[in-house]
């Protein structure tokens, strides 16, 4: 059995410290793999960081994964969640590049056209739900405050936002 992490660490102190480098590591890893997947964010599926760009987007994730590493559980999650959206994005990004973000997104819109538009969101949601399983097993059969836990929560984070963003992508493109 794994000692559970402590709630709270104090900003400055060593644990501080590690746990805001382990979030940081995991939201750079995200913008360089946004960054190279759509340097002009013309496929970014979250509006939000859409809306921030470049120029506060990355001060806004800085000053974030700061903040979350006072808390071992968030930092741990966030760098997870993190991880895997920039996983996901470096899988397409060679193509994304080499196309053109304009030109992959009409790609794309013409694949969505051709097919049947409940497969597309039947397949988009499978994923995420197969990818929720093991996050929410995770967060629900391991011990409270632990380092599984806070995976489990972060593998969680993910799956849910792969659903959300990508079915509000699919219900915008229906018209």
């Amino acid at each position: 059995m794994s000692p559970s992490l402590p709630e709270f660490v104090p900003p400055g102190s060593a644990s501080w410290g590690l746990f805001a480098a382990l979030a940081l590591a995991g939201r750079t890893a995200d913008l360089v793999s946004t960054w190279l997947a759509t340097p002009n964010l013309a496929l970014e599926g979250n509006p939000l960081a859409r809306r921030l760009g470049w120029r506060w987007g990355i001060p806004v994730n800085l000053m974030a994964s700061l903040g979350v590493g006072c808390f071992p559980p968030l930092s741990i999650a966030v760098a997870t969640t993190s991880a895997l959206v920039a996983a996901r994005n470096f899988q397409n990004a060679w193509v994304m590049r080499s196309m053109g973000e304009w030109s992959y997104r009409r790609w794309m819109s013409v694949r969505l056209d051709e097919a049947p538009r409940g497969l597309a969101a039947l397949c988009f949601l499978a994923e995420s739900l197969l990818t929720l399983a093991p996050g929410l097993a995770l967060v629900f059969l391991t011990e409270a405050g632990g380092v599984a836990q806070s995976v489990g929560l972060g593998v969680s984070a993910y799956a849910v936002a792969i659903a959300f963003f990508t079915l509000m992508a699919l219900w915008r493109a229906r018209d």
